[in-house]
C-alpha cells in the first residue's frame, strides 16, 4: 500500500471513530456555539464604550474560530495518543507499514475536516447573531489548516508525555484556556500590562489571531510584522506555518516508538 493509501485508510478509521462518539461530536460543535451566543448575542460588543468587548463584533472573529482551532486538536489529539498508549495500540500499529508521522498526519486530516465544518458554522452564526461584517477570503482556509497542524502536533506531545488520558485532557484544557484569552483574540494588547507583550508573541495562537483578523477584518489596520515589509496576513501565516512544521515534527517524534 502506498503512503497516501495508508494515510487515507487511517483517516477513514479516525473519522468513523469520531462520528460514533456522539458526545464528542456534540461538544465539538456545541461549545463554540454557546460562546458566540453568550459573548456575541447576549453580552454584545460596545465599540463606543470600554471593557472587554470594546471593539466591533468582527474584531472577535479570530477568537471564535480559535475555540475550535485550539481546543479541538489539543483535547482530541492528546486523548487519542493517550488512549492508544493505554490500549497498547501503538504496539499493534508497529506491525503495520504505518509510520508515526503518517499516523499523526491521518489524525490531523480528520481534525482538519471536523474543524473546517465547525468553522463554517461559527462564521455563519457570528454573521447572523452579531451582525459582524466579515471579509470572506480564501486565506481563511490555509489559516485554519495550518493552525490545526500546529495544535495537533502540540496535542500529540501532551498525549505522549502525560500519565493518562484524563491527564492529557486536563493538560490540554489548562494550556488552551489561557491561550484563548491571552493571544490577541478577545483581549487586546492595550488591555494587558506592557511586560506581558513578549509572552503574547510566544503563542502560536497569536499569529493565527493576527492573521485571521487581518483577513476577515481589514478595518482593524493590522501593523506589518516587525522586520518585514510583507502584508500582515501573509507574514503571520508564514510564521504560523513555521511553528506548525516544528510542532508537527516534535509531535510525531514524541509518539511512543515501538518498532
Amino acid at each position: 500500500m502506498s503512503r497516501f493509501g495508508r494515510v487515507r485508510s487511517e483517516a477513514d478509521a479516525g473519522w468513523r471513530s469520531f462520528v460514533r462518539r456522539r458526545t464528542a461530536v456534540f461538544f465539538t460543535f456545541f461549545f463554540p456555539v454557546i460562546l458566540i451566543v453568550i459573548f456575541g448575542a447576549l453580552v454584545r460588543t460596545d465599540p463606543a464604550g470600554g471593557g472587554l468587548f470594546a471593539e466591533p463584533a468582527a474584531y472577535y472573529v479570530p477568537g471564535y474560530l480559535a475555540t475550535v482551532v485550539l481546543f479541538t486538536p489539543l483535547s482530541r489529539m492528546g486523548s487519542e495518543v493517550a488512549r492508544h498508549r493505554e490500549g497498547n495500540r501503538f504496539e499493534k500499529l508497529a506491525t503495520t507499514p504505518l509510520t508515526r508521522s503518517e499516523w499523526l498526519l491521518a489524525q490531523t486530516a480528520v481534525n482538519a475536516v471536523i474543524i473546517g465544518l465547525a468553522g463554517l458554522l461559527i462564521l455563519g452564526l457570528v454573521i447572523v447573531l452579531t451582525g459582524a461584517e466579515i471579509a470572506v477570503s480564501p486565506l481563511l482556509v490555509p489559516y485554519v489548516l495550518v493552525g490545526v497542524i500546529a495544535f495537533c502536533g502540540i496535542g500529540a506531545m501532551l498525549g505522549s508525555y502525560t500519565g493518562s488520558r484524563d491527564g492529557a485532557v486536563a493538560a490540554s484544557n489548562t494550556i488552551a484556556l489561557p491561550l484563548l484569552f491571552l493571544s490577541e483574540t478577545f483581549i487586546t494588547l492595550e488591555q494587558l500590562p506592557g511586560w506581558f507583550e513578549p509572552l503574547v508573541n510566544l503563542s502560536p495562537l497569536t499569529y493565527f489571531a493576527r492573521g485571521v483578523r487581518a483577513v476577515a477584518y481589514p478595518a482593524a489596520e493590522p501593523a506589518p510584522v516587525a522586520g518585514t515589509g510583507i502584508d500582515p496576513a501573509l507574514a503571520n501565516l508564514g510564521i504560523l506555518a513555521v511553528l506548525a512544521v516544528v510542532a508537527f515534527a516534535l509531535g510525531a517524534r514524541s509518539i511512543p516508538r515501538t518498532d
